[in-house]
């Protein structure tokens, strides 16, 4: 299988503080695109959840619509919309129109989500999420490719009708997935696996075997892209890296132990831990060279082509997210792309060792590539 190039963008949740003026959110988080725009980078990505008690933040459509105005030719995607919560229908019209909006440069994102209170505000039994998640993605596709679709299920009746909003170009499915059979699930199912940032290093190579051994199984062909997110902050040294980023992202991992995140990760992890202990192998705080160091075996080694990185939290001032996303897209996106990602299935190493932070070595500057 040929390497693939590497690109490089950005997760922006546009998630606030419960309470916060929302057009100057809005007026930050837009700034934060064009900063990503015009640094180079790649992607912007956006996420879903209903109810979130502890943040606000505008549902991904029209957050996504807006910001393409601002993206230039930024890929856009979901990351993720939660789909067993939605009208297939809905969703494959929606999703069509704003893949319209992007100019065909959309990526849909989807996933399952974990939160109980979520399910019980759309009526939807928790047992009865996966068959609904499974149908609902046969029928948005099925939708996209403008033939006749059927379905007979209890929260959808279709009889040969045929979809007339379409998508400028089928958008990829990127499936993402917490426990081990999630992983399994988006092997079988979608078009790559979306590696969430919440897992260790650790917890990632070894559901990465998972993964490829379940699309083998299933005769899919050669995986067309392997995307990873990870929260990072980068700053000029590490010791202000840390003090910048750790109140928002220890807060940020406090919320998604309230929420039961950690509850749908394999084996005992928890979140329910001093900030050190959960940064250990998960999180990427530091330099421009701490951050290569530990970003760059997951490209050289297991073969990540596509790094989505979250470097606002909520509460976060937009100034010194803007400066972490500013360093980020001028002294690492560069290296990250200045080669290809392999296509060895080797496992990564851990992104540090007692510190968030991964190896402080700093390859040479490379030139942007796609």
């Amino acid at each position: 299988m040929a390497d693939r190039p590497v690109r490089v963008g950005v997760f922006l949740t546009h998630q606030q503080p419960a309470g916060r003026d929302p057009l100057l959110a809005l007026a930050e988080q837009l700034s934060l695109v064009r900063t990503a725009r015009d640094g180079g980078l790649d992607s912007v990505f956006a996420g879903q959840h209903h109810l979130p008690e502890s943040f606000s933040h505008i549902q991904p459509l029209p957050w996504l619509a807006r910001l393409a105005a601002e993206a230039g030719d930024m890929r856009i995607g979901t990351g993720i919309h939660l789909l067993a919560l939605h009208n297939p229908v809905g969703t494959a019209e929606s999703f069509a129109g704003l893949d319209v909006v992007t100019g065909g440069r959309s990526v849909f994102g989807v996933g399952l989500g974990y939160r109980e209170v979520e399910y019980a505000a759309f009526g939807i039994p928790p047992g009865d999420k996966v068959r609904r998640f499974t149908e609902n993605l046969r029928i948005v596709r099925a939708l996209w490719t403008g033939e006749p679709v059927h379905a007979d299920v209890d929260w959808c009746r279709l009889d040969g009708v045929r979809a007339t909003t379409l998508p400028a170009v089928v958008p990829p499915v990127w499936m993402a997935a917490n426990s081990d059979g999630a992983v399994r699930r988006a092997a079988r199912l979608a078009d790559t696996w979306m590696i969430n940032p919440h897992a260790t290093a650790a917890t990632v190579r070894r559901q990465l075997d998972l993964f490829h051994a379940e699309r083998a199984a299933a005769g899919r062909g050669p995986l067309p892209e392997l995307p990873l997110m990870r929260e990072v902050y980068c700053a000029p040294t590490r010791e202000r890296a840390l003090e910048l980023a750790r109140p928002y992202l220890a807060g940020k991992y406090e919320v998604y132990a309230d929420w039961g995140q950690d509850r749908v990760l394999p084996g005992a992890e928890t979140f329910r831990t001093g900030y050190d202990v959960l940064a250990r192998d998960r999180f990427v705080v530091g330099t421009p060279e701490d951050c290569l160091g530990a970003l760059l075996p997951w490209r050289d080694e297991v073969g990540v082509d596509h790094f989505v990185l979250r470097t606002d939290w909520a509460g976060m001032p937009v100034e010194d997210a803007r400066a972490s996303l500013d360093l980020l897209a001028r002294e690492v996106a560069p290296v990250l792309r200045a080669a290809p990602a392999m296509t060895s299935r080797a496992h990564p190493r851990p992104e540090g060792t007692g510190r968030e932070t991964g190896r402080s070595r700093r390859p040479g500057a490379g030139e942007r590539r796609w």
